[in-house]
């Protein structure tokens, strides 16, 4: 990050012309302004970027999504044609590793027409070189824009970057939290004059009762509806993997992280990633409203661990020397332990399916057989 940053002199023009900004705004900008968005340039991932996602920690991640996606295609009735859709592939590392084990299934991976939803063109020429030796590969702007059929969907810390709405409790009311400029010149939060009419109506129960000063935040309903509708209408399954609580509650959750530290969102927009957590609990709402069935959510660490991780990692460490071991164990650890660095508690794990499948691996006891098959 650097001191100046050009989108924050675009943000205060814009604050200056039209006054205080929403929250939802400020973040779709920093994140997605069509010159200095943060994910519209660069590459952030990795130990030279400014956060790892899981995909990046181990292997094992992305071969076990793999399995999930074979146990899907299976309970749908092992269609000749599957659609295994990512949004926001990153790398395309989870993607590389899911398809690596799929490998070892060639009616399903013969019948895979793989899809990635992304807007970095950094990313996408990484996602290229990393899927060079898949077949049936095609980019896309939006889900919108992928072509009908069964259909395995992946979401692997998508929700997290969409923008969020916030209000503030005050006495009269919620109101609209805003970027606005203090008097000094710098970014600051705020709130509208005006609080939104009737918006107590719409609030989980947890919130109603919420102290002044307490901020509710929410994102729209419009990507879990594209994807639930899409499965429920034309069979298969999606899971969402993401940082975010089970229930829908107060509490503000607006976030920077840069070079793997947090930092005020405000400072230096366009150079840090600018997140919120996902309330898994809305999204299974409204997933359900519109007709397809939710199954979870429970936690990483126990949704890996059901579709076998540890014994894949056993596998992993039995053909392995002392010190690639000691990184599997290390791995491990990260993927579904808790505690600090620990990603297990924290992230959570939601499935939507079409309407008929009663069961998914991850969200029972049976477990897929992770085996040892893929190298």
């Amino acid at each position: 990050m650097t001191e100046y940053s050009p989108l924050q002199s675009e943000i205060k023009r814009l604050i200056k012309t039209s006054g205080p900004m929403p929250v939802w705004r400020y973040m779709e900008l920093c994140l997605t302004h069509p010159q200095f968005g943060y994910y519209i340039s660069r590459d952030p991932l990795g130990r030279e970027g400014d956060f790892t996602t899981a995909p990046e920690v181990s292997q094992m991640f992305g071969e076990l999504l793999g399995l999930w996606a074979a146990s899907v295609w299976k309970a749908i009735g092992s269609p000749p044609l599957l659609r295994l859709i990512e949004l926001g592939p990153g790398r395309g590392t989870m993607m590389a590793d899911a398809l690596r084990a799929l490998r070892v299934l060639p009616p399903l991976y013969q019948a895979l027409s793989i899809h990635l939803v992304e807007i970095n063109p950094v990313l996408r020429e990484k996602q290229k070189s990393m899927l060079s030796g898949a077949r049936n590969v095609a980019w896309h702007e939006a889900i919108d824009d992928i072509p009908d059929g069964p259909a395995v969907i992946f979401a692997n810390e998508y929700f997290d970057v969409l923008p969020i709405h916030q209000v503030v409790r005050r006495e009269t009311g919620w109101h609209e939290r805003t970027v606005d400029i203090d008097a000094g010149g710098k970014l600051v939060f705020g709130a509208a004059d005006e609080p939104t009419p009737r918006f107590e109506v719409l609030l989980p129960p947890l919130v109603r009762a919420a102290p002044l000063g307490a901020v509710f935040e929410w994102r729209p309903d419009a990507e879990i509806m594209k994807i639930a509708s899409r499965v429920r209408d034309q069979d298969g399954a999606a899971l969402i993997i993401d940082y975010g609580h089970v229930r829908s509650d107060a509490g503000d959750t607006f976030q920077a992280i840069a070079r793997h530290s947090f930092a005020d969102p405000l400072k230096s927009p366009g150079q840090a990633d600018v997140t919120a957590h996902v309330d898994f609990e809305a999204l299974a709402r409204a997933a359900e409203d519109i007709g397809a069935r939710v199954h979870g959510p429970v936690t990483q660490g126990e949704f890996l661990k059901r579709l076998g991780i540890e014994t894949r990692a056993v596998t992993l460490m039995g053909k392995a020397g002392h010190e690639v071991s000691e990184d599997i164990s290390a791995a491990l650890k990260r993927l579904i332990g808790g505690g600090r660095g620990g990603m297990g508690s924290m992230f959570k794990v939601l499935a939507v399916s079409e309407p008929h499948l009663a069961s998914l691996a991850g969200f029972a006891e049976e477990t897929p057989d992770a085996g040892d098959e893929t190298p």
